[in-house]
């Protein structure tokens, strides 16, 4: 995990998702794939590590909403970003949800693999998804990538885990990537705080459980996504070619790109 997480002042949950076996007994590419939650509170010294990097391609999957409320810290100038004008809302889904009845942790963990079930299917993120894999495709040698939404876990993860699937890496690693959330981000201690300011901000009194599924992950929720596409597109790779149109002649573009 030492390896893997980067520490940053303000930047959370930033992390090399490569490294890993995938086909044939390839590696995946490290110092190439990245991962994270927002930047929009990065410092002067997180902006200056980010530099080293070398990231030429972002893809923030945060909705407009969000991108205009947190703000654009970084990236700079010669970064391309991938987002999508699709998608904005008043008020976060999760927010919404949680002001408007009154909930339970399995309450909260079945919203959320709901979400995880509708999130592959969104417009907004089929748009960015399928750019994704198009500029990975393209990218430089020895340039890099990062994804992001705002916490760097659910859109994220989702979409890690399809670049995970494309480049062969085995099913019980993706999840224990996807599940690294946890301690990268440091959820048990800090979700008591954050269970206290939503709490305060919605006018709730709910336990510090309630809120684990929207401050850290479940394996749960990536199953649901995955199973979702099985059940609505035949299959996770009949969903790449299909819905996001990355066919076998691109994916394995990006195998003889990001595996050695």
């Amino acid at each position: 995990m030492q390896d893997r997480v980067k520490t940053f002042e303000n930047v959370r949950n930033f992390r090399d998702f490569g490294g890993y076996q995938g086909a044939d007994g390839a590696s995946v590419r490290k110092g190439v794939l990245f991962r994270s939650a927002q930047f929009g509170e990065a410092s002067e010294a997180d902006m200056a590590a980010l530099e080293t990097y070398r990231i030429k391609v972002q893809a923030d999957l945060r909705r407009p909403d969000e991108r205009e409320r947190h703000g654009h810290r970084w990236p700079v100038q010669g970064v391309t970003v991938l987002s999508s004008a699709l998608g904005t809302a008043a008020q976060a889904p999760h927010v919404r949800f949680l002001s408007e009845v009154a909930v339970d942790a399995p309450k909260a963990r079945g919203w959320m693999v709901d979400y995880y079930r509708e999130a592959p299917f969104k417009p907004q993120h089929v748009e960015t998804f399928s750019d994704w894999f198009s500029a990975l495709a393209d990218l430089d040698e020895g340039d890099a990538a990062v994804v992001n939404c705002a916490a760097g876990k659910d859109r994220t993860g989702i979409l890690c885990a399809l670049t995970h699937h494309i480049l062969g890496v085995d099913r019980d690693t993706i999840f224990a990537d996807y599940e690294l959330t946890n301690e990268a981000a440091n959820v048990a201690d800090r979700l008591p705080e954050m269970a206290r300011m939503f709490n305060q901000h919605i006018g709730k009194d709910y336990p510090d459980e309630v809120y684990h599924p929207f401050v850290g992950v479940s394996a749960e929720f990536l199953h649901g996504a995955l199973e979702s596409m099985s059940e609505r597109a035949g299959s996770v790779d009949a969903y790449l070619t299909d819905t996001l149109g990355v066919g076998a002649e691109a994916q394995a573009k990006l195998r003889a790109r990001y595996l050695v």
